[in-house]
C-alpha cells in the first residue's frame, strides 16, 4: 500500500509539472495567434498589442547572386501595411508551433505559408522571441526565413 501511495504521489508530481508546462505553451502562443488574426483582420492594434516596444523584425534571403543577407525592417511600417491591406488579404498559415520556455524567456519556431488575397506567395520558417511581461507574453523579435519552392 505504502509503495502504491509513493507512486501515485510521483504520478501526480509529475502530471502537474507537464500540465503546468501545456498551459504556459498555451499562453506563449497568444501573442503569436494575436500577430496573425491582426494581419489577417488587417487590425494594426491588434498586432501592435502583441509586441514589446521597440520589437524587432528581421528577414533572412539570398540576393540575385545567391549571397544571404539579413534585412532589418521596422515594426512601424510593418504595422502601417497591414492597416493598408484589406481583411484577409495577408494571410499566414503556420503548420506548427514548437515553443521552448525558461523562465521569462521563450522561443517559437512556427513553418509557414503566406498568401497574399488568396494566391501563395511564399513560404518559410518564423523564429520569435518572446519574454514574459506583467501584462503577459509579449513578441520581443522575428525573424524569417523566405522562399518560393520547397513549400511542401
Amino acid at each position: 500500500m505504502k509503495k502504491l501511495f509513493q507512486i501515485l504521489s510521483i504520478s501526480l508530481f509529475c502530471s502537474v509539472g507537464v500540465f503546468a508546462q501545456l498551459a504556459e505553451e498555451a499562453a506563449v502562443k497568444v501573442p503569436i495567434q494575436q500577430l496573425f488574426d491582426g494581419m489577417k483582420k488587417s487590425d494594426s492594434t491588434l498586432v501592435r498589442q502583441s509586441l514589446m516596444p521597440g520589437a524587432r523584425l528581421e528577414s533572412i534571403a539570398k540576393n540575385k547572386s545567391g549571397e544571404v543577407t539579413v534585412r532589418s525592417d521596422s515594426f512601424e511600417g510593418f504595422l502601417k501595411s497591414i492597416g493598408k491591406a484589406t481583411p484577409g488579404d495577408l494571410d499566414e498559415r503556420l503548420s506548427a508551433v514548437d515553443i521552448r520556455i525558461d523562465g521569462e524567456m521563450a522561443t517559437a519556431w512556427t513553418p509557414y505559408k503566406f498568401y497574399f488575397k488568396g494566391n501563395f506567395s511564399h513560404c518559410g520558417v518564423n523564429a520569435f522571441q518572446l519574454v514574459k511581461t506583467a501584462a503577459g507574453w509579449k513578441i520581443l523579435s522575428i525573424i524569417d526565413t523566405r522562399r518560393k519552392e520547397g513549400c511542401e
